[in-house]
C-alpha cells in the first residue's frame, strides 16, 4: 500500500479506476449501459441526472489484450508527465490539465462526433504532451525507431488502419485537446504576449502539496527540483526501448 501511495496520485487513480471499471464491465458484473456518454441522460429533469457519465467514458478499455495495453499506456504516459514534466511542477497542475483536455475531448468527440467512450483519446492526449516534452529524442514504435514527436501520429495511423476513420477521428480529438492546452499555457503566453488563464487553484495546490524538504516522494526515491527547472525541460527525459515508447535508466517501476 505504501508503494501504491508513493506513485503519482492522479496517474495511479486514473489507472486504478480504469482497471476496476473495465474489469467489472468486461466480466459482466456491471451493465455496460451505465458507462458511455449519453448527454440526454446527464442533462435531464425527468430522472436523476447521471452526472457520473462525465467521468466513466474516460475509464473504459478495449477488451482482451487491449485491456493490458490501454492500462499500461495510460499509466506510463500520465505518470511521466505528472512526476517528470516541468510544465506540471506546480502541485495539482496535472489534474487541471486532465480536466481541461477531458472537457475538450468530451465537447469534440462526444458532442460533435457522437462518440461514447473517450479512453483512447485521453491516452493519445497524454502521448502527445509527452512527445512534445521529449523533442530531439527517439523512441521505438514496434520494430521501427522514430522521432518521439511522431509517436502520437504513428499511434493514430495504426488506429486508422485497424479500426477505421471514425475511431481515428475520435482519438484525434485527444491531440486537439493536448495541443490547445499547450497553446493556451505555453505557446501563446510565451510567443504571443498573452496571459495564461489556465491556472491551478490554491485549494488544489494545498491538496497536492506533499513535500519533504523541497523533494517529492516517488516510488524510486525522492526527486528534488532545481531552481530553474522551467529552463531545464530536456533534463528529465530518458531514452526508452519498448514497443511503443521508451523507458530510461533508473525509471523502472518498483526500482530503487
Amino acid at each position: 500500500m505504501d508503494d501504491f501511495r508513493s506513485l503519482p496520485p492522479v496517474a495511479r487513480t486514473l489507472t486504478a479506476l480504469t482497471f476496476i471499471q473495465s474489469a467489472l464491465v468486461l466480466s459482466g458484473s456491471v451493465n455496460s449501459f451505465w458507462v458511455p456518454f449519453y448527454p440526454q441522460l446527464i442533462f435531464t429533469w425527468r430522472i436523476w441526472p447521471q452526472i457520473w457519465r462525465f467521468v466513466t467514458p474516460f475509464l473504459m478499455t478495449d477488451p482482451k489484450l487491449n485491456f493490458v495495453f490501454d492500462l499500461y499506456f495510460m499509466y506510463t504516459y500520465s505518470s511521466r508527465l505528472e512526476f517528470g514534466s516541468p510544465r506540471f511542477s506546480t502541485p495539482g497542475s496535472f489534474l487541471v490539465y486532465v480536466i481541461f483536455i477531458g472537457s475538450v475531448i468530451m465537447a469534440t468527440a462526444g458532442y460533435y462526433l457522437g462518440a461514447m467512450i473517450f479512453t483512447q483519446a485521453l491516452i493519445l492526449a497524454f502521448a502527445y504532451t509527452y512527445s512534445q516534452d521529449n523533442k530531439g529524442t527517439k523512441t521505438m514504435f514496434f520494430v521501427v525507431e522514430i522521432p518521439t514527436p511522431m509517436l502520437p501520429w504513428a499511434r493514430l495511423a495504426l488506429t486508422f488502419v485497424m479500426k477505421g476513420y471514425h475511431s481515428a477521428a475520435v482519438e484525434f480529438t485527444g491531440i486537439v485537446a493536448a495541443h490547445l492546452y499547450d497553446f493556451l499555457t505555453r505557446i501563446y503566453p510565451t510567443f504571443g504576449g498573452g496571459k495564461n488563464y489556465i491556472i491551478t487553484p490554491v485549494f488544489l495546490r494545498r491538496l497536492f502539496t506533499r513535500s519533504l524538504r523541497g523533494g517529492q516522494e516517488r516510488v524510486y526515491g525522492q526527486a528534488f527540483r532545481p531552481p530553474n527547472e522551467q529552463e531545464e525541460s530536456s533534463g528529465w527525459a530518458s531514452s526508452v526501448r519498448n514497443t511503443w515508447d521508451s523507458r530510461g535508466s533508473g525509471r523502472r517501476l518498483g526500482g530503487n
